[in-house]
């Protein structure tokens, strides 16, 4: 049980917890790591049977750490020490790691949210938002993605060596537990009025945050490769269809403003491209990210060489626009030129120059990634 300042409740959740142990004939123990209270929750935790530990490092995250790595046990349950849990029905948790399962989450939506439980923002909006996305980022296979009372196997946790230390420890529990390919489950559990009688640590908007900006870096493919993907292609399409004439639709017409932020587009997008490609080598390197087959196979057909051939014929492609474009300049004396014409020819050759650059300069960088795990890029 993580602890801040919960004297009004953390010695009835030990005496439950301590009780459905010996209920269910259950070797274990009720661990509070506690983060610096000074209301007096050390000693009625103690007092409750509960044996504690000192984290000296602020954060939701870093007394859960800190708690894992104290605990004792092959299983460990962990919930918060408000009364929002129930702790003396913790049975279908430990039935479940028992028959195999590395993390097994309580479902608050399946087993039932008392009135006055859940804020309505957190039920109906931050909850249900936040699991979706880690389902749909991460295949994540839970439906309640914070529900703080969870189960798992201790070595399972500490293989993953988890790093965050705030409110968003939970997310990248489930998340990194599921890139691992562990064996996830979930478990119907209620949530009740918290007993506190102080406000709750947790800030809506500042910890949904940190949530969201911990799924975002997590995923290089949802936060630069799909959205860089799409700008760079509507961009090359745009691009393409008005270098020669304006388009006209309907009563609309096209001309080379448009031109020029299509371009803009294609750029950024191609950038976005890039900076996933570094993200996501960078993070498999580092261990942050497992291994992935992708990386490999893009390794393996996009050596340097070839990046920087693509990148050196870009880079001509955008030299000769830009010489032709100084051709034209010339034909005219070096005098006033008609802009719209001009434009025409300058943005391929922007884009030939920019793209052709940023791809030598992406190859040689992605190379330097790659040597830390070996990947042949």
């Amino acid at each position: 049980m993580p602890c801040l300042n919960e004297a009004a409740t953390v010695g009835t959740c030990v005496s439950k917890a301590e009780s459905w142990l010996s209920a269910n004939d259950v070797a274990g123990e009720v661990l509070v790591a506690d983060n610096g209270s000074s209301d007096g929750s050390q000693e009625l935790a103690s007092a409750a049977g509960a044996r504690v530990v000192s984290i000296a490092h602020k954060g939701y995250g870093a007394a859960l750490r800190g708690g894992i790595e104290a605990a004792r046990g092959r299983f460990v349950i962990m919930g918060d020490a408000d009364e929002s849990y129930d702790f003396t029905a913790l049975s279908p948790f430990v039935e479940e790691l028992r028959d195999g399962a590395d993390l097994v989450m309580g479902n608050r939506f399946a087993g039932g949210i008392a009135k006055g439980a859940m804020p309505w923002l957190h039920k109906y909006l931050g909850n249900p938002v936040l699991s979706l996305i880690g389902r749909v980022f991460f295949r994540v296979p839970v439906r309640d993605f914070h529900c703080g009372l969870r189960g798992f196997r201790k070595r399972s946790m500490q293989d993953l060596s988890l790093r965050t230390t705030g409110m968003e420890f939970a997310s990248e529990m489930v998340v990194r537990s599921t890139l691992a390919g562990m064996d996830i489950r979930e478990v119907p559990t209620t949530l009740s009025p918290d007993g506190r009688n102080r406000p709750p640590h947790l800030r809506t908007w500042h910890d949904g945050w940190r949530h969201l900006r911990f799924l975002l870096l997590f995923s290089p493919l949802w936060l630069f490769l799909l959205p860089g993907l799409a700008l760079l292609v509507l961009g090359l399409l745009a691009t393409a269809a008005l270098i020669v004439d304006p388009v006209r639709i309907g009563s609309v017409t096209f001309d080379v403003s448009a031109l020029v932020y299509a371009a803009a587009a294609t750029v950024i997008g191609f950038q976005a491209i890039t900076f996933g490609l570094f993200t996501k080598v960078y993070a498999v390197a580092k261990g942050f990210l497992p291994a992935d087959d992708r990386i490999d196979r893009l390794g393996g057909r996009f050596k340097l060489e070839r990046g920087l051939l693509v990148g050196f014929v870009l880079l001509i492609l955008g030299m000769v626009a830009a010489l032709a474009s100084l051709w034209r300049w010339r034909n005219v004396g070096w005098g006033e030129l008609d802009a719209s014409e001009q434009i025409r020819v300058v943005v391929p050759a922007m884009l030939g120059l920019i793209l052709g650059s940023s791809t030598v300069l992406a190859s040689f960088f992605l190379s330097i990634l790659g040597m830390d795990k070996s990947i042949d890029l």
